[in-house]
C-alpha cells in the first residue's frame, strides 16, 4: 500500500510539474519583443525611433547611421529591460514627413509595416 501511495504522489508532482510548464510557455512567449519592421512605402526610413509608452521622450535612433531602403525590411528586439509591451514608433522618411504611431504592443506582433496611404 505504501507503494501505491508513493507511485500515486509522484504521478500527481509529475502532473504538477507538466501543468506548470505549460502555464509558463505564455508568459514566455510574451518575453519576445522581436519586430521586424517593413518599409513598404516609396520612401527610405532615414531615421527610427520607439520608446516604451511610459517614457515622456524619444529614445535613440535606432537605425544610427543605417536607412531602410524602399521594400526592405529590419528586424528590432525592442526588449529594454523594463517588461513593456506598449511602445510608440516615429518613422522619419528621406522626403522629410514623420510618422508616429502610438500603443503598438510589441509582445504580440512579430510583423509592423509601412504602408503608403
Amino acid at each position: 500500500m505504501n507503494g501505491m501511495l508513493k507511485k500515486t504522489t509522484l504521478s500527481i508532482a509529475t502532473a504538477v510539474v507538466a501543468l506548470t510548464g505549460l502555464a509558463a510557455a505564455p508568459a514566455n512567449a510574451q518575453e519576445d519583443r522581436n519586430v521586424q519592421i517593413i518599409n513598404e512605402t516609396q520612401h527610405a526610413i532615414v531615421r527610427f525611433y520607439a520608446s516604451n509608452v511610459s517614457r515622456d521622450s524619444w529614445e535613440e535612433d535606432i537605425l544610427g547611421q543605417d536607412v531602410l531602403p524602399v521594400g526592405q525590411s529590419v528586424n528590432i528586439n525592442f526588449d529594454d529591460g523594463s517588461g513593456a509591451c506598449l511602445y510608440d514608433f516615429k518613422a522619419v522618411f528621406d522626403d522629410g514627413e514623420e510618422l508616429v504611431r502610438s500603443g503598438i504592443d510589441v509582445c504580440s506582433i512579430g510583423t509592423y509595416r509601412y504602408t503608403e496611404g
